[in-house]
């Protein structure tokens, strides 16, 4: 039988998967982080220095790295093009350290500008003429807004569906189908637990009950890359991997 190339790209993917936050590799997992730990940290790190980003008027903007080098993409307001921050990676370095002094750099840059022209928008062009220009599309830094069922991850878990089950034909019977599978685990009759048991019938209630009114959460936002939303002044870190 052949092997599918979409199948051998999965694999690939799968194979070479690195932590988003810190880059370690996560060989054969399914997971995009090393830990919540990780995840935070960068997180915090990011939205600690936001400043440059509202001085540089900042509509959008994202933050990814390669083994090579950290990449921050600026979409100011009323700009058509993309200002592209590229700086080397130091080795032996997680990407937030050389995302801190990045952004250090481009500050001090910033300030001594301002000090010595008294003017912010000279500031600012001096900053942006750092950048690389004209490589990109605004696309490339303008967000997809991707659709997420509201209900808790718990009950989820606790019926192993995901979030793209809810979003099925026949959402009903998904639900149904997968509380009686996990009833005939867990029920005290076939030697399960009281508890768990518990838990799968309050799971099966809350996503049944979403099912009859099903509300949902939009997300804005990159799979493989961390967003700036300049309305709200911070970081977002990437979003779920698209289904197919």
């Amino acid at each position: 039988m052949a092997i599918s190339d979409t199948y051998l790209d999965r694999y690939a993917a799968r194979k070479n998967r690195r932590c988003l936050s810190c880059g370690s590799s996560l060989a054969g997992s399914r997971r995009r982080y090393c830990g919540i730990d990780c995840r935070q940290t960068l997180r915090r790190k990011l939205n600690a220095r936001t400043g440059l980003l509202k001085a540089l008027n900042t509509r959008y903007a994202s933050f990814y790295f390669t083994d090579a080098v950290i990449v921050m993409d600026v979409l100011p307001y009323n700009a058509s093009e993309i200002f592209s921050f590229i700086y080397p990676r130091t080795e032996k370095c997680p990407p937030v350290q050389d995302f801190c002094r990045m952004s250090d750099t481009l500050g001090n840059a910033w300030w001594a500008e301002r000090r010595r022209t008294n003017k912010k928008y000279l500031a600012n062009i001096h900053v942006l003429n750092h950048a690389n220009r004209g490589d990109q599309r605004v696309d490339d830094v303008r967000p997809v807004e991707i659709r997420m069922p509201s209900v808790r991850g718990k009950a989820l878990i606790r019926l192993r569906l995901g979030k793209h089950d809810l979003e099925l034909k026949e959402v009903h019977k998904r639900i149904k189908r997968a509380f009686r599978a996990q009833a005939m685990i867990h029920h005290p009759d076939k030697g399960g637990n009281n508890a768990a048991f518990r838990n799968v019938v309050h799971a099966y209630e809350e996503l049944i009950s979403w099912a009859e009114s099903p509300s949902f959460i939009t997300r804005r936002g990159f799979p493989d890359k961390w967003f700036y939303d300049g309305n709200r002044n911070r970081w977002v870190q990437p979003t779920p991997e698209p289904k197919g």
